[in-house]
């Protein structure tokens, strides 16, 4: 008589297990479908404007540039007189191009090379001191630097300071009562020091503007047979450029 209990109990106790298994699953179900959604919640991709912190100034660029000379001096004295000397200011328009490259590190830190070269109408024309027989013009043939560069990135605006060899050739000539008397060219070289700022307009187009002083050595240079010129020639150059970056 004990069977049909006995029957009723087994059945009890298997759907209670059923019912305890199903619950198990759901539960552990639900669980996994919740890691799966935080998961796709956290590994959903970064856009890369929010992963880069601000603009990155890594990498080359190539520029045009535009410049003035202004307030400098190009002083002539001969060799074995000092009396006839030149002391001139040249001033003027320049142009040509930079290029350069960028290196910027995780403490904003930015490190460059740069080379330049420019041509114009930069020069001084005058007469010697106490004298109005003779007159002599000085003309900037070209100027050019290689230089390197040492900045701080606050997003899309860099202060720099630059320094390094500066290059150039200088056109001279004299006259004596308005009629030719001599003339040379003369190659330079020298230092250069400065500083400026640059600003990105994009992620590819970026300003600047730049001060750099120019300091020549002393050259040794003879025009005529009866001249021996010692030049001592240094400038003072205000520049705006704007670079491509790559």
């Amino acid at each position: 008589m004990s069977e049909p209990n006995d029957l009723l109990r087994h059945k009890s106790n298997l759907g209670l297990a059923m019912k305890t298994i199903l619950l198990a699953s759901t539960f552990s179900l639900a669980v996994a479908g919740g890691a799966i959604a935080a998961d796709a919640v956290v590994y959903e991709p970064v856009p890369e404007a929010a992963a880069q912190a601000g603009f990155v100034w890594t990498g080359g660029y190539i520029g045009l540039q535009a410049g003035y000379m202004v307030g400098g001096s190009v002083d002539h004295t001969l060799a074995t007189d000092t009396n006839g000397s030149y002391n001139l200011s040249p001033d003027g328009m320049f142009g040509g191009l930079y290029v350069g490259y960028n290196q910027q590190f995780a403490n904003r830190i930015v490190l460059g090379a740069e080379g330049d070269f420019a041509i114009g109408n930069a020069g001084a024309s005058g007469n010697p001191v106490g004298s109005t027989l003779y007159r002599s013009t000085n003309d900037f043939d070209w100027t050019g630097s290689i230089r390197a560069r040492l900045g701080y990135s606050t997003d899309r605006f860099l202060p720099y300071v630059t320094g390094g060899v500066a290059f150039g050739r200088l056109s001279y000539e004299e006259r004596e009562g308005g009629a030719f008397y001599s003339d040379a060219e003369v190659d330079l070289m020298g230092w250069t020091i400065g500083g400026g700022a640059e600003y990105a307009l994009s992620d590819n187009w970026i300003l600047r503007g730049e001060y750099r002083y120019v300091r020549f050595n002393d050259k040794d240079f003879v025009p005529s047979s009866d001249e021996n010129l010692v030049a001592r020639i240094r400038t003072h150059d205000f520049r705006i450029g704007a670079a491509y970056k790559f």
